[in-house]
């Protein structure tokens, strides 16, 4: 496929797509693709110490230092408060006009069953616009798309109802540069992760040394990739390469139905997608990696 795509990877906070799709993200700039982050809340309450104006200005920093760094847009709805994010009307205008303008081609998005309600309210805004993109007397001043675009849900592990993998994406090439990524959340990765998983007096003070730390036990990069049993030793932080490479042990079989065997078999690291039955129709040519 030689058309350059447009990808939007909406979030409700900072980092989320980091997380959820962060080494697709990188796989589509690195094949030249125009990718966008859209965080939907500030993040300004994601923090045990810091206020939440102090917190929201470091946070869009943080944010901005991504987006230069991996060559997208990192947009942040500023005035939107972490922890309120809500399914309105006037939220899905505002959306209809920001997809409007970015134009994509596909949509990534969190699934509508999550243990956030942040995460659940940014599914169901991205699902209450879908249809309403190509209405045109919907938000008239920001003109309607022709069609809608394919919309695909993030991964995750909730099992009301489960997810099923419909793509899965190979990311092996990519983790370290995702880790990366996500070390330039340091307020996020370093400080206010850890505090709520009890393990905030474990974080190295310098920075290489941190960015070792969230990688964790490292996962072989040669030979047989680990299976689910061999990840369940415990880790400091979920955010950590095992949550990566669950994903590539878990939805292996998603994995060689895209790649074959060979390539498929092998991957240490994966994303994978579910899609969303209210986006456009999805072709492989959307995620041509």
């Amino acid at each position: 496929m030689s058309k350059k795509l447009r990808v939007l990877m909406i979030g409700a906070h900072p980092d989320d797509c980091d997380i959820s799709c962060g080494g697709t993200a990188l796989k589509y700039v690195q094949a030249g693709h125009t990718v966008k982050f859209l965080s939907l809340c500030n993040g300004d309450r994601g923090h045990h110490a810091m206020t939440p104006d102090e917190i929201r200005v470091r946070r869009r920093g943080e944010s901005l230092a991504v987006g230069k760094f991996v060559g997208l847009e990192y947009d942040v709805w500023e005035d939107s408060h972490d922890c309120m994010v809500e399914a309105t009307i006037a939220n899905r205008e505002r959306l209809v006009r920001d997809i409007r303008r970015f134009n994509p081609d596909i949509i990534f998005c969190n699934r509508p069953n999550d243990y956030h309600a942040d995460h659940r309210n940014a599914a169901i805004l991205v699902q209450d616009a879908s249809y309403m993109l190509i209405v045109p007397n919907f938000c008239p001043d920001t003109p309607a798309m022709a069609d809608t675009p394919a919309i695909l849900f993030f991964s995750d592990d909730f099992q009301n109802p489960p997810f099923v993998p419909d793509v899965a994406v190979d990311t092996t090439d990519v983790i370290d540069k995702q880790f990366e990524m996500m070390d330039l959340h340091v307020s996020q990765m370093y400080e206010w992760l850890p505090w709520t998983y009890h393990t905030l007096d474990t974080v190295p003070e310098g920075a290489e040394e941190r960015l070792e730390w969230l990688h964790g036990t490292r996962v072989p990069r040669e030979g047989t990739p680990l299976t689910l049993e061999q990840m369940n030793q415990p880790q400091h932080s979920e955010i950590c390469e095992y949550r990566f490479a669950r994903k590539a042990a878990k939805f292996r079989d998603a994995l060689i139905r895209r790649y074959g065997a060979e390539k498929g078999g092998k991957a240490c690291f994966a994303e994978a997608y579910q899609l969303c039955e209210y986006g456009g129709p999805f072709t492989q040519e959307l995620i041509p990696f």
